[in-house]
């Protein structure tokens, strides 16, 4: 992989930032590493899945680099996420100055620990370099995003780069997860808060006590006053009734509605499930398309072709009642041209699903999909 991000890459104003959208890790990557290696003072990252191979060491290592030079370096990873990584791992940035906390620790031995405690997980994707650009999405930091000719299995994702305001909202919901995970408390500046006149927002769950369905309520607000299109790519479509319903009305009022999903994904129950959702869907005359072209991981929604949304946040249960989440909001026309186009060059990847989307299944396991859809909350 060409680790150099493009000159030619332009960003989108949008109010006082700047936007880029990113697919994939061939172009998220080295624009991640660029900024790394740009920082000054300081640097957040909090992700889910840190793997212990080619990305994740090249990752870490940029890291170690900016942590000799006296940037402050602050990483939280997700400890079931990131299970792959040996406990030496973090050495080298460690003794390099930088900070590490492990989120929701696997240690069955541990006096405190709770079998419940491994439902609630950090599965954010988040960077901020000197609280001036962030980036966020679906892309985790591990080999399946990598480009085929590099070694990976070029997993389908979709992320977005901030430069501006907004940068520092997502550095706030880094601070708030480290004070929690017993983070020092020095140097964290000033809190950011939301500018009501910007057209850029971060969505974030928060689990601490009573679950938070921020995102959740953002997309079923934005179903109800759709009037045009709704196109949702999502990775793990296992929405509860609530959101189906809001779906179903929204095409019932003449919305076109699109729903891209895996062909074939990395959960088999998720894949199961999606048999007897789709045949819902289809139903009330909602579009269904699997994507054919590989593994397909994003989680992004294009309503009327003006809000968009695009972050962590899987239409499941998980994603609403257990993990830490982020996503962006963007309400901009321009910046959903873009976004939608990525959404139809995807769709010239996908098949379009007709009719009985379980005639061709075995009765064994069109009985093991009907039981999967109606689990679906507890996948």
């Amino acid at each position: 992989m060409n680790w150099i991000p493009s000159k030619s890459d332009g960003y989108l104003p949008v109010g006082d930032d700047r936007l880029r959208l990113l697919r994939d890790g061939a172009q998220a990557y080295p624009s991640m590493l660029s900024a790394i290696q740009g920082a000054r003072e300081e640097i957040c990252l909090e992700m889910y899945w840190v793997g212990a191979d080619t990305v994740g060491e090249r990752f870490r290592n940029a890291l170690v680099e900016r942590a000799s030079a006296g940037v402050r370096v602050r990483v939280i990873y997700d400890s079931l996420g990131s299970w792959s990584l040996p406990r030496y791992w973090w050495t080298p940035l460690l003794e390099a100055g930088g900070e590490v906390l492990e989120f929701g620790q696997v240690a069955p031995w541990r006096r405190h620990f709770r079998l419940g405690q491994l439902r609630f997980r950090d599965h954010r994707k988040v960077l901020v370099v000197d609280g001036e650009v962030a980036f966020t999405g679906g892309i985790n930091l591990a080999a399946p995003w990598l480009p085929r000719e590099e070694g990976g299995e070029a997993w389908r994702d979709d992320a977005v780069e901030i430069r501006g305001p907004t940068a520092s909202q997502l550095r706030t919901l880094f601070y708030d997860t480290w004070w929690r995970c017993g983070g020092s408390m020095v140097h964290e500046g000033v809190r950011a808060r939301p500018n009501s006149a910007s057209r850029v927002f971060v969505l974030a769950n928060m689990v601490y006590g009573r679950p938070d369905r921020t995102i959740r309520r953002a997309y079923l607000v934005a179903l109800k006053r759709a009037r045009r299109t709704v196109d949702i790519a999502s990775a793990y479509f296992l929405p509860g009734p609530v959101f189906l319903h809001a779906l179903r009305m929204a095409r019932r009022r003449g919305v076109r509605v699109r729903v891209l999903v895996p062909a074939r994904s990395d959960v088999l129950l998720a894949d199961l499930a999606l048999y007897d959702i789709a045949r819902i869907l289809l139903r009330d005359g909602i579009e269904v398309y699997a994507y054919q072209g590989g593994v397909f991981h994003a989680k992004t929604a294009i309503v009327d072709r003006r809000f968009v949304t695009i972050g962590s946040h899987n239409l499941d249960s998980l994603s609403w009642r257990f993990n830490l989440e982020s996503n962006i909001v963007v309400d901009e026309p321009a910046f959903a041209r873009i976004v939608t186009g990525s959404f139809e060059d995807d769709l010239r990847h996908a098949k379009r699903i007709t009719g009985d989307v379980t005639a061709h299944l075995t009765p064994w396991v069109r009985a093991l999909a009907w039981i999967a859809g109606r689990l679906r909350a507890f996948l």
